[in-house]
């Protein structure tokens, strides 16, 4: 077993040399410093932006991540969550619990007056993710930008995005899908650190869980009887870390190992094999979790991006494509 957890620590500082020895991104066609000419306060607009908005509700931090994850998931990085018509992916019931769309129109809203038809929805939401991050007291990591914004919104692929309900195989297809491996797997779940989920979505594992009429007997029984005082209607909300649930550090890990996983889909990770390995690893290196967010989240925002000619577009509004 030790043996088994110093091979997955050397993966990971593997992992960890070879993409900061990297010059330039993975993708030919974004650039760290694609909008230098162009619009050199870009990323100055968009932090301001997200420290304010941040400043005046945190739970909006872990909210833009989410909101990130959820448009590289489906079409790749490129802003299609932020369609606002009828048949989206924001008006799927899925994304009903999506929020921080006024704070990326805010920010759109500003570029436009600075640097219009210059700086994507996609690049937006991606960096003010990144901000959003560093904020809760994660990590910094520099953004590759030049994604286009997509035309194509579709609320039926909102059910593509894991709800939290599927096992740990499906799960690792996923993001092998999506050019991501088992350990951005657990590493990107470790963004579970801050923010919030309703009941509704693990309310199964509390009285009747894969259809026995009783709870999930993964369930550490301590936190089973928190879950059902805390939950007494499904819309109500339970911290995803109930230990530190402010603080963005490896305590989400330690949790998982003390089966106190919120989700179905975040203990799994330490209850099936392939996964379990990368949480030990990471929750008793800290550095090592930071370390490897900033690299799993880069490789997420370099997701399906549309960046060549002829693909989409620059969007005016991040509501809707452009008319003209």
């Amino acid at each position: 077993m030790r043996l088994h957890y110093y091979l997955t620590l050397l993966l990971i500082l593997l992992e960890l040399s070879t993409i900061y020895g990297l010059a330039t991104p993975p993708e030919t066609f974004l650039a760290f410093g694609h909008y230098q000419s162009t619009c050199p306060d870009a990323e100055g607009i968009i932090s301001q932006k997200v420290a304010a908005w941040v400043k005046k509700d945190p739970t909006l931090a872990p909210a833009i991540i989410r909101l990130h994850f959820h448009d590289c998931a489906i079409r790749g990085c490129d802003g299609s969550i932020l369609l606002n018509h009828t048949g989206s992916e924001r008006r799927a019931s899925e994304s009903r619990t999506l929020r921080g769309f006024q704070l990326i129109d805010d920010i759109k809203g500003e570029l436009e007056r600075r640097c219009p038809r210059t700086v994507s929805c996609a690049d937006i939401l991606t960096a003010a993710a990144r901000d959003a991050t560093l904020l809760a007291g994660g990590p910094f990591w520099e953004v590759p930008f030049g994604r286009k914004d997509g035309k194509i919104s579709l609320a039926r692929e909102a059910n593509l995005v894991p709800q939290g309900h599927e096992n740990i195989t499906a799960l690792i297809s996923f993001f092998q899908e999506r050019g991501l491996d088992m350990l951005d797997l657990v590493t990107l779940s470790g963004s579970h650190t801050i923010g919030r989920s309703t009941c509704s979505s693990f309310m199964d594992r509390i009285c009747n869980f894969n259809g026995t009429g009783k709870p999930d007997p993964s369930l550490n029984v301590y936190f089973l009887k928190l879950l059902r005082k805390r939950c007494q209607r499904v819309l109500d909300l339970v911290h995803l870390d109930v230990i530190t649930p402010r603080t963005f550090d490896t305590t989400y890990y330690t949790n998982l190992m003390k089966k106190v996983g919120l989700l179905s889909t975040d203990q799994l990770l330490f209850s099936d094999p392939r996964t379990a390995p990368f949480v030990e690893a990471l929750a008793t290196q800290p550095f090592l979790f930071t370390s490897q967010f900033s690299v799993s989240m880069v490789k997420l925002g370099n997701v399906q991006v549309l960046t060549r000619p002829n693909e989409g577009e620059i969007r005016v509004n991040c509501n809707y494509v452009n008319t003209i």
